[in-house]
């Protein structure tokens, strides 16, 4: 156990889903106090609630996750489109809005975001999914630039093909379709939920003080 963490207060939202059950052992095997939570976001008042009962944190792991759609734009409903954002962008806005006044007020402060891969390059029926997850690459570049002169940094791990029950099951696994799209993954292999826990504590943790905004594409070689 490196420490890296040690002592630090860790809030991860959605904590029995996407990376959230993998990334609260490996985020404790590094000292942190995890706070795991997972009340439902779309709530307006959920995350402003959330935060208060919470109290201090030095770390928010922003990990938002929504079954993805698969639907051509011609067939993206309103309801379809509206979903995505409620579920993905609507609740990291709030979370960070609520999480960033203590973290100004201390001049530390670290938030993380769990976002896609899936913005970064073109793909058939995947247009409302991939346009929440870009609005969160979008809104981590602004905020993080914004709040970067108070040594708060926000970033956001844009991944895809890595390990987790939420979007690549061992059941989806054995589908065409993930064969066939796993044909474009140089890795050839799925990156696993620890290393992608290794690149989220390195974001959480000191190292990472002098990047901003930034999105790092975390997808075995599927975008670069």
């Amino acid at each position: 156990m490196a420490d890296r963490l040690k002592g630090k207060r860790v809030l991860i939202t959605q904590a029995d889903d996407y990376m959230g059950p993998d990334f609260i052992p490996i985020f404790e095997e590094e000292g942190a106090i995890v706070i795991a939570d997972t009340r439902d976001l779309t709530i307006p008042s959920a995350a402003k609630d959330l935060i208060a009962e919470t109290g201090h944190i030095d770390v928010l792991v922003a990990n938002l996750a929504a079954v993805h759609p698969r639907t051509s734009v011609e067939n993206t409903t309103d309801e379809i489109w509206s979903e995505m954002f409620d579920k993905m962008v609507h609740p990291l806005h709030r979370l960070v809005r609520a999480t960033i006044p203590q973290m100004k007020a201390r001049r530390s402060g670290k938030i993380v975001v769990m976002g896609s891969a899936s913005p970064l390059r073109g793909q058939n029926d995947t247009s409302p999914y991939a346009s929440a997850r870009g609005a969160q690459l979008a809104y981590v570049k602004t905020a993080g630039f914004e709040v970067a002169s108070y040594n708060v940094q926000i970033n956001v791990i844009a991944q895809t093909f890595v390990e987790n029950e939420r979007y690549f099951s061992k059941e989806y696994q054995q589908t065409d379709g993930f064969k066939e799209k796993f044909k474009d993954v140089p890795l050839k292999r799925l990156s696993t939920a620890r290393e992608d826990a290794m690149l989220a504590i390195f974001l959480a943790s000191e190292e990472s003080n002098s990047f901003v905004g930034q999105a790092f594409p975390f997808a075995a070689g599927w975008v670069v």
